[in-house]
Parts: structure tokens; sequence; C-alpha cells
């Protein structure tokens, strides 16, 4: 999917966040990333199969 130079990482490797953003909906609060995530305002992430990942909220003091 990715045509960058260098390509982005792929979405199932640790740092899959750090693709570039395709498409941006802030006004819907969720991005796509050139390697088919969709990242939520929440941080919350939506995997290409379909799989989920949790919100990395910041630990209350």
């Amino acid at each position: 999917m990715c045509s960058h130079q260098p390509p982005c990482p792929a979405a199932d490797s640790p740092d899959h966040d750090a693709a570039r953003t395709v498409a941006f909906h802030p006004e819907q609060g969720w991005s796509l990333l050139c390697n088919g995530v969709v990242i939520f305002d929440d941080t919350g992430e939506l995997l290409p199969e379909g799989r989920t990942v949790e919100p990395r909220r910041p630990a209350l003091v």
C-alpha cells in the first residue's frame, strides 16, 4: 500500500503508528495511515485485519 521512500512501517510492526497519514478527519476523531491502520483521537487503533489496540491513557497519579 505504501509508495513512500523509505517505506512506512508495516501494520504489524511495533512502530506501525509512525506511518504517514493519508486521510485526516479531526471532526470525526480518526485518521487513516498509509499502512492501513486507523488511529483514533483517544489513542486507540484499528488494524487492517480488524484487530483493535486499546487506547493508551496516562496513569493517574
